[in-house]
């Protein structure tokens, strides 16, 4: 008696339903373990690309786009966000942290208040 297309696929569904839950399951201890290394490093991730960015664009006057290429290795998750009216950048790092610097005449690009 010859399998129909869907049964003959079922067991290869479950096998990989339960490796996707497994790797799920080990990136979230992963993420549980390491989670104040994490968070550390995308809050200062995106200070530092907040400032150097808002530099870049409203010290040095160069575009967002181009400023973005001066992130440093490891922090290509950083994403940047400009408000051309405050004058200000927005640096994010995904679920973990954000920071704003601001343009400040006399004083350059200031990081915003640090709230956690």
């Amino acid at each position: 008696m010859a399998k129909s297309p869907t049964s003959a696929g079922r067991p290869r569904a479950r096998w990989g339903m339960g490796l996707l839950a497994i790797i799920a399951l080990g990136i979230g201890g992963a993420a549980l373990a390491f989670r104040t290394e994490i968070r550390g490093y995308g809050s200062i991730a995106s200070a530092y690309s907040a400032r150097v960015a808002c530099s870049c664009r409203y010290v040095a006057g160069r575009p967002l786009e181009d400023c973005a290429r001066d992130k440093l290795a490891g922090m290509e998750a950083v994403t940047l966000v400009e408000d051309e009216e405050a004058r200000s950048v927005t640096a994010r790092f995904p679920l973990v942290a954000s920071a704003t610097a601001t343009y400040r005449k006399g004083y350059g690009c200031v990081l915003e208040p640090y709230e956690s």
